[in-house]
């Protein structure tokens, strides 16, 4: 479907929706090669290339619309007229031509469509996102905007088996989403941040689809956890692109 490679790609009618992996960009090693972060040590015009190559696979004409990331659980609506990238781990629209996209190295990008009221979003929620509930409040800002039944994508992130924490951090998260305590394969406290997200959807009675492998043992996507400062981003993308309007 696209030039560059994805962890997965489809579209539902008025809907389109792609996760990246790391192939398909320029960035020199350690990046190599589809980083499409917007900080790090990686070069500027690499990333910058990169990000023009995304949106001229995914949505030639659309406005690229994303986020300086701060584990919170701020949702915004995207425009195509920010001067800056909003500070904010949720992104809404129902505007054709505009392309959402979050990131992601070991936390969760969500994906979120509501194609029959024409409402998209994505999320990107870490330890943190998940205990403040940005998939929720991005869900609740789609709603908000007249959506009705909404599927919800679980992008690639670091597995429950590899997401190692301290006992104390494990307990803070289950006691707000329970579903995320879990145990590393090497029996250590971890969370399981895939799991709380499912949890989250399906409570608020979204049709979940499960897009996930795990960051850390995938030598095709990023994981901070594996590479650290090493470590570019991936992407998760979704825009409306018109057909039933």
């Amino acid at each position: 479907m696209y030039s560059f490679r994805t962890a997965l790609a489809t579209s539902l009618g008025p809907v389109d929706l792609a996760f990246t992996d790391r192939y398909g960009g320029v960035s020199a090693s350690p990046y190599d090669e589809l980083n499409l972060a917007i900080s790090g040590g990686d070069d500027d015009v690499a990333k910058a290339e990169n990000r023009r190559r995304l949106l001229a696979d995914f949505a030639p004409d659309d406005v690229l619309c994303d986020l300086h990331q701060v584990h919170g659980a701020e949702v915004v609506l995207a425009s195509p007229e920010w001067s800056e990238r909003p500070h904010a781990d949720g992104i809404v629209s129902t505007t054709p031509g505009l392309t959402l996209l979050v990131r992601a190295a070991d936390c969760v990008p969500v994906l979120l469509v509501a194609p029959d009221e024409g409402v998209v979003g994505a999320a990107h929620s870490g330890r943190p996102g998940l205990v403040a509930g940005v998939v929720p409040a991005t869900v609740t800002r789609m709603r908000e905007l007249g959506a009705g039944r909404i599927e919800g994508w679980i992008g690639p992130h670091v597995c429950g088996r590899c997401y190692e924490v301290s006992e104390q951090m494990r307990a803070d998260v289950a006691a707000v989403v329970p579903d995320s305590f879990a145990e590393t394969s090497w029996g250590t406290p971890s969370v399981d941040l895939g799991a709380g997200v499912r949890a989250q959807l399906e409570e608020l009675d979204v049709a979940v689809h499960d897009a996930s492998r795990c960051t850390r043992e995938s030598d095709d996507l990023y994981s901070y956890r594996r590479d650290r400062d090493g470590a570019g981003r991936l992407a998760a993308v979704v825009r409306l692109n018109g057909d039933g309007a």
